[in-house]
């Protein structure tokens, strides 16, 4: 039995680098564009929306802690917010409405042209992350999509789109995860040399 959960866990490690290693392949420049663009909202007063369902509202928490907070470097704290945290909002508007709008409402309500909307999904294709896409584009929010696989349905609505290249929602938020690490310190450097 052992023998069998060691095997698995270097199976696991083998696919695990094996999927990051070709993500950072195919998407550095793209992830250097994001922070480029990132970097241009920021000095010009705009702001990082951030929002995901399950694994990816945790993850679209976590980058919003870091960019409020600090990475690794001590600096003044940077403009984001999660779209996950309010649970009376999130609640109010999934009771009153429907729970495909609880991203889009909110960034009608914070957003203005020239924010940045981050939309974190494994599958690409969950109902509020495209409506909250959708709503960016129509307000001239830049727009970002952190996905796997092929990009589902954020693809059309995206002005970069950033994949982990895997079907496996495991691996694809691994991928996630070192995205937000990866973007937090390039981000970091290019604004507090």
């Amino acid at each position: 039995m052992k023998e069998r959960l060691l095997k698995k866990i270097i199976d696991l490690e083998a696919e695990h680098f094996s999927v990051l290693k070709t993500f950072l392949e195919k998407e550095s420049e793209n992830i250097i564009n994001v922070v480029f663009l990132c970097k241009e909202v920021i000095l010009k007063g705009g702001k990082l929306l951030i929002f995901g369902n399950g694994g990816s509202a945790a993850d679209a928490q976590h980058l919003a802690a870091e960019l409020v907070n600090r990475f690794k470097k001590e600096r003044h704290p940077l403009p984001a917010i999660a779209l996950t945290t309010d649970t009376s909002t999130l609640t109010a508007i999934a009771n009153d409405y429907d729970f495909s709008e609880v991203f889009a409402k909110q960034l009608q309500a914070l957003g203005k042209k020239g924010d940045l909307a981050l939309a974190i999904s494994t599958s690409g294709k969950s109902s509020n992350v495209i409506k909250g896409l959708k709503v960016a584009k129509a307000m001239e929010l830049y727009t970002v999509g952190l996905g796997g696989g092929d990009g589902g349905l954020m693809k059309e609505y995206c002005d970069y789109l950033i994949l982990v290249p895997s079907f496996n929602t495991p691996r694809i938020q691994e991928g996630h995860l070192l995205f937000l690490h990866i973007f937090s310190e390039l981000l970091e450097d290019l604004l507090f040399l």
